[in-house]
């Protein structure tokens, strides 16, 4: 007879919640347990029993980040209308960039920069991620060059590759200078390109 898994002991939402805002700030390598069962309130044999380990807290709180900030951006933005979809998902981008006083910048791409190139698991599901922030763009603008709202100009998958570069760029870009004429200098131009010759300036 196998041993059912025992519930949790704690809030696992609040707790990993304050495990986001802990690899956020600091990242994976500079976070210490330390760090991890101050945010959280909980012992680090709470920790690791309930998530392996270090590694283990970090795929979850990575999971959370990606589902909460990420998955319900595209969400909320899939409901409008393709160009204004993308509108609006930079312009949480931007809100989201120059209200980050304390320069934590995107945990994704924090990620992609520190695990991605020597750790093939995280590398693989970084790549996930953005692979279905490239799909969102690529879904709009395939349905808005159908309806003529977006530019037939260039291919809808390089328009989308262009934005999802674009993306990585600005978050970037905020960590160091969060300077609204900088950010919005490298955005309006990519999305200026979107617009059909005949909608833009004369």
């Amino acid at each position: 007879m196998t041993e059912m898994a025992r519930p949790r002991e704690f809030d696992e939402e609040a707790v990993l919640d304050a495990t986001v805002q802990c690899f956020w700030r600091y990242g994976y390598e500079a976070t210490s347990v330390k760090d991890l069962t101050g945010k959280t309130g909980l012992t680090a044999a709470s920790l690791y029993n309930a998530y392996g380990d270090k590694r283990g807290l970090f795929r979850a709180a990575l999971d959370r980040y990606t589902s909460e900030s990420i998955g319900n951006r595209i969400r909320r933005c899939e409901a409008l209308p393709p160009l204004e979809a993308i509108h609006s998902f930079f312009e949480e981008i931007l809100r989201r960039s120059l209200n980050d006083r304390q320069h934590k910048g995107c945990m994704l791409v924090n990620s992609a920069l520190e695990m991605a190139p020597h750790d093939a698991e995280f590398q693989k599901i970084i790549d996930g991620v953005l692979t279905r922030i490239e799909g969102f763009f690529l879904g709009c603008i395939r349905t808005g060059q159908a309806d003529g709202t977006i530019t037939p100009s260039q291919p809808a998958a390089v328009l989308a590759r262009h934005l999802l570069g674009v993306l990585m760029g600005v978050r970037v870009l905020a960590r160091v200078r969060p300077e609204k004429a900088l950010l919005e200098g490298v955005i309006a131009p990519a999305l200026a390109q979107l617009v059909p010759p005949e909608d833009g300036p004369n």
